[in-house]
């Protein structure tokens, strides 16, 4: 199973995207209209090893709420990105069991990759 994570309002989620061309059976997820649901989000930290390694440091919520002054546990991690998609580092692609999380250069070129194979 393919499955992509995004925001459709984010340029970089969308450079990512065209850049990989046509998807054959891909599902698209985008964050804001359908929120992840708690079962996905399990399998994701699953699959990554944490609720840290799918975190979104860089939202604007991280910083306006003082979460960078907190201690942070995985069930806080868990909790805050169910609560506010911001909280979940974009793209997340899934290849069967294989998981790619943001957009750093490495783990999009094995993304496509993967997706392309």
């Amino acid at each position: 199973m393919k499955h992509i994570y995004h925001l459709s309002t984010c340029n970089t989620c969308k450079k990512i995207i065209d850049s990989f061309g046509p998807l054959a059976d891909v599902t698209f997820q985008d964050l804001k209209a359908t929120h992840i649901s708690e079962s996905d989000l399990e399998e994701l930290a699953q699959l990554s090893g944490s609720y840290e390694s799918l975190f979104n440091r860089r939202s604007r919520l991280y910083t306006s709420q003082g979460l960078a002054q907190k201690t942070l546990s995985e069930p806080d991690y868990k909790s805050l990105i169910l609560s506010h998609y911001t909280f979940l580092k974009r793209p997340v692609i899934k290849v069967d069991n294989t998981l790619f999380v943001g957009y750093k250069k490495d783990a999009i070129a094995a993304a496509f990759k993967a997706l392309k194979s």
